[in-house]
């Protein structure tokens, strides 16, 4: 078996039973995108604890094989890891890690997933009612008062 076999076999192995995939209703952090060149849709959702590790990570979108599997070996691989170990991660880290040498239109389908985590730390989901910062009214502030 020669070595792009073995990678093949990877990503088929990731497209047709991927990590983590669905919506994950507890998220604190979420993005989604396309790539407009194919229409290939890759959402995120992420657990951030309050020391910033990544507790949590799901993704769910529609596409290519490379697109879908790349999205989850990129969960796999960041579940766990800090936002700086994210911020580090690179494009050309995707890239190898996704394994196969791709033509550049097919690396924008690999990265795609790369993109939307790169947004996804930096977009919390709407806070929840439960929050400890006390009860909300609505209206204005004693700030906003004249």
């Amino acid at each position: 078996m020669s070595e792009q076999d073995i990678y093949e076999e990877h990503v088929l192995d990731h497209y047709e039973d991927p990590y983590h995939r669905g919506a994950y209703e507890a998220a604190t952090h979420a993005h989604e995108a396309d790539n407009p060149l194919c229409g290939d849709i890759v959402h995120i959702d992420l657990k951030l604890s309050k020391d910033g590790k990544i507790e949590e990570a799901w993704f769910d979108g529609s596409g290519c094989v490379i697109s879908q599997a790349s999205a989850s070996m990129l969960i796999e691989k960041i579940e766990g890891k800090t936002l700086d170990e994210v911020n580090e991660f690179s494009a050309a880290d995707m890239l190898e890690l996704f394994g196969p040498k791709l033509t550049p239109n097919r690396q924008k389908c690999c990265l795609l997933s790369w993109r939307v985590l790169q947004s996804a730390v930096h977009a919390p989901v709407a806070a929840d009612e439960s929050d400890d910062d006390g009860p909300r009214f609505n209206g204005p502030s004693l700030s906003e008062e004249s």
